[in-house]
């Protein structure tokens, strides 16, 4: 009998201290630190970044709508030439700074199929041949491109092609030999759209100047047209979608 007592001893006071921590405990997970910021390291494509535009836009016609899937190129034309998609409410900018041609194929289900267009440009390469690591070839940017022919046809949207702007040196990796190496991806690209009897968009030929880089005054820092840069672009792309 004693030895009962003892342990209903210990089992009260063991209840007892649960009831003091519990709420605490209970607290602290319900409510956690507003100040910690949460953690995107997982979404190396940032799949967030148009989630929500995706949700808002029109859910009627789509017929003459058109993706515009890049990296900095198309991004920046928005900030710089923001007329161009104003009047153009049917073409969908989806480009993100930096992103090399694997995260296009990432974003390619979300961003480009989900949204039932009926053409998707595809401006991809650049990224790929100035990024930190400069593992990526041209054949690896090929078969991510490939990918997403494949995926583009499967749900019966055009894809478009496009040859890259001009590059005369990358500013933030000046050891690139970065004229043959566009050349060479621009010469890639047009072979496999010719193969795959795809519609190309050449990005290439208005910008360039003598030395095969990009013309002085339409470009901001060589890699990156200025807005009269971007009126080139959109020329370029307003013929090519009207034959579309």
């Amino acid at each position: 009998m004693k030895q009962l007592i003892v342990t209903l001893a210990v089992v009260l006071i063991h209840l007892s201290v649960l009831g003091q921590t519990g709420k605490s405990d209970s607290a602290s997970v319900s409510k956690p630190d507003p100040a910690q910021k949460t953690d995107y390291s997982d979404d190396w494509a940032q799949l967030r970044k148009y989630q929500q535009a995706n949700r808002t836009l029109p859910a009627g016609d789509t017929n003459s709508r058109v993706v515009f899937l890049g990296s900095s190129i198309f991004e920046f034309w928005s900030e710089r030439m923001p007329a161009y998609f104003q009047q153009h409410p049917n073409y969908i900018n989806r480009g993100i700074s930096g992103q090399i041609s694997g995260q296009l194929l990432i974003r390619f289900q979300q961003d480009v199929i989900a949204l039932h267009p009926k053409a998707v440009i595809i401006l991809a390469g650049s990224n790929d041949i100035s990024g930190d690591r400069g593992h990526v070839t041209d054949e690896t940017i090929l078969n991510n491109v490939r990918s997403m022919v494949e995926l583009a046809r499967l749900h019966h949207i055009i894809p478009v092609i496009c040859l890259y702007v001009p590059v005369g040196e990358y500013p933030w990796r000046k050891e690139i030999q970065a004229i043959p190496r566009i050349k060479s991806l621009n010469e890639n690209l047009a072979a496999f759209a010719k193969e795959n009897k795809l519609p190309v968009l050449d990005y290439f030929s208005p910008l360039v100047d003598e030395h095969n880089a990009q013309k002085a005054e339409l470009t901001i820092d060589g890699v990156h047209p200025n807005k009269a840069g971007y009126e080139k672009m959109a020329k370029a792309t307003d013929a090519v979608l009207s034959g579309l």
